[in-house]
């Protein structure tokens, strides 16, 4: 059980979006640009009918293009992930059986980070995973080193970019920063 607190004043969903998100949607502007890198490049040897650098530049601007589509899916799965956060750390108080299913990449903390700091329970979190040995610099996620054969896994596919819409329990825009909370 935890104490009563007041909810701070929340921020527009779409900042909490940006926030939740904000490598990803960088990312995406990257591979937008080097997407039209790749293109300038690809058209370039198509006309002077170079096969090798058509062929070697079709693949570069593939792998790009493709992965504009994959960082959006991954994004709307973290805000996902932060809506269910939001809801659990508002109903249950900070627990590390609430944060360790989120440790495992950046962008996962990030939407716990971000869904934590919205709920004044940003010390907690950062707390929890200092003392568990995670440090901003942990970008690379873990089960990325644990499982080289992630890519096959449908667990990672479906947590990483297919992760299905959650409605949130509660609208903590509409509460009064009076209201108190229990856990």
């Amino acid at each position: 059980m935890r104490s009563l607190y007041r909810i701070p004043k929340q921020p527009n969903p779409i900042v909490s979006y940006w926030n939740v998100g904000v490598l990803l949607h960088l990312s995406v502007a990257l591979f937008i640009i080097e997407s039209w890198f790749y293109w300038t490049k690809l058209r370039n040897a198509y006309f002077e009918e170079a096969i090798l650098f058509t062929i070697f530049w079709l693949g570069c601007l593939l792998f790009a293009f493709s992965h504009i589509f994959l960082v959006i899916m991954d994004a709307w799965s973290r805000f996902q992930n932060y809506k269910r956060i939001k809801d659990n750390l508002y109903s249950h108080g900070f627990s590390s059986k609430i944060a360790t299913p989120y440790m495992g990449s950046k962008c996962q903390r990030t939407a716990f980070m971000v869904a934590a700091k919205e709920l004044g329970m940003e010390q907690q979190v950062s707390s929890y995973y200092h003392r568990i040995g995670i440090r901003w610099y942990h970008f690379v996620p873990r089960f990325m080193i644990e499982d080289p054969l992630f890519l096959f896994r449908k667990s990672f596919v479906s947590r990483t970019f297919l992760e299905k819409y959650y409605k949130p329990k509660f609208d903590f825009r509409t509460m009064d920063s009076t209201n108190k909370i229990a856990g």
